[in-house]
């Protein structure tokens, strides 16, 4: 446990924040993710164009609950940072620096997988074939840039890259922080608050400042779990697992506590997994994702444009139809760095994207609504649900935009 304070047996969860009018029921949806669910912590924002609806935070920074969630509280949101690592990349496409369509070994000979033609879009979409390596890692070895991509330079594909979709958990960060670092010449951490983050006034951060780090909530593994008498118990049934599933997912296994919420896992760039953000921050960036890579002015800030609507069409190409994920054992639709919806994850509509992060954390933006979602959490989810806590989020949301 990350702490050794034992929970009150029903803890007051302080709420707080703003929702528009119509979205009341967004708000009781929220609490009711602490008063009938597991929520710990957790913050969740809803804009549009540049107008808020939803900005709602509350809860506990820790599961002995002694450490109020704060307006400002990050927390590690694990691979719905890939999504918005994406929306950074396409800036470098918008630059002229690359193409989505162009060859990876134009920039990347040394990279094994891309001798054959594989496209910067293909990798994106998790077709290279490399979702990990033969190599049996620490955490600590995703700290070291150079022997890492060392390793997937070298590493044989484990299928034919550009064949077929596997989900590249962790190594994706890698993968696509190599293209940035050879086309820009700086880090994805660098290129995301310099072009997406800072003009957007958004709180994420993919390399946090260590100043910063006492800001960011504490993970609580599924493990740790509240229990209520509330909800059914999860399914613990182990699952029947791909046998490339180990190699993306275990090969390092990353603990939420013991890893995920140390210093160095804080500090560095691993645009795969380790974005420190709020929900506001990540719903600011979906909501000009969602309007054509704009926001509109409001009295009280200027209009501000990250990318221009053709860069994020080009972003949003499917590569990748309802495949069967080889490491995730199911049909998935991908473009170049997102998760398309496709069973209604992001709301009722075909053309929402965005990604979600392990244990329940989720960000999408719509363009037919014109919205940005974010949700972050600290308390991981356990075992499979029918429900999770993002989905009632997101039933209420559009039950409220549809009203």
């Amino acid at each position: 446990m990350p702490t050794s304070a034992l929970p009150p047996a029903k803890p007051d969860f302080p709420i707080h924040g703003f929702v528009a009018p119509g979205f009341e029921n967004v708000r009781a949806a929220f609490i009711a993710n602490f008063t009938d669910g597991i929520e710990v912590g957790a913050s969740l924002s809803v804009r549009h164009n540049g107008q808020e609806l939803v900005n709602l935070w509350g809860g506990f920074q820790d599961s002995g609950f002694t450490r109020p969630w704060q307006q400002d509280t990050l927390v590690n949101v694990y691979s719905t940072t890939k999504g918005v690592a994406a929306i950074a990349f396409a800036t470098l496409v918008e630059d002229g620096l690359l193409n989505y369509d162009d060859p990876v070994s134009n920039l990347w000979p040394e990279f094994r997988a891309a001798a054959d033609g594989l496209t910067i879009g293909q990798l994106l979409s998790h077709q290279s074939g490399v979702p990990g390596v033969a190599e049996r890692l620490t955490v600590t070895d995703l700290y070291d840039w150079s022997k890492m991509i060392g390793l997937l330079e070298q590493q044989q594909p484990y299928w034919p890259p550009g064949s077929a979709a596997g989900y590249h958990a962790i190594h994706w960060g890698f993968l696509v922080g190599e293209l940035v670092r050879r086309a820009a010449g700086k880090s994805l951490g660098a290129v995301l608050a310099e072009r997406i983050a800072g003009p957007l006034t958004a709180e994420f951060h993919l390399g946090l400042a260590a100043s910063e780090h006492e800001r960011v909530a504490d993970l609580i593994g599924p493990n740790h779990a509240r229990t209520t008498d509330k909800l059914p118990p999860p399914d613990t049934t182990p699952p029947r697992l791909p046998k490339l599933f180990p190699v993306a997912l275990l090969n390092p296994s990353i603990r939420p506590w013991k890893d995920a919420c140390s210093a160095e896992w804080r500090s560095a760039e691993i645009a795969a997994a380790n974005g420190q953000a709020s929900g506001d921050g990540i719903a600011r960036i979906y909501d000009a994702a969602a309007n054509g890579g704009a926001i509109a002015g409001t009295a009280d800030a200027d209009g501000v444009r990250v990318l221009e609507p053709a860069t994020l069409t080009a972003a949003n190409v499917q590569e990748v139809a309802m495949e069967e994920d080889l490491i995730l054992a199911k049909p998935m639709r991908r473009s170049r760095g997102f998760i398309l919806n496709t069973n209604n994850e992001y709301g009722p509509t075909e053309g929402a994207f965005g990604h979600a992060g392990a244990g329940g954390s989720l960000g999408f933006a719509d363009p037919d609504y014109g919205i940005g979602f974010g949700y972050a959490m600290n308390q991981m989810q356990p075992g499979v649900v029918e429900k999770t806590r993002s989905d009632l989020l997101v039933e209420a949301v559009y039950a409220a935009l549809d009203a």
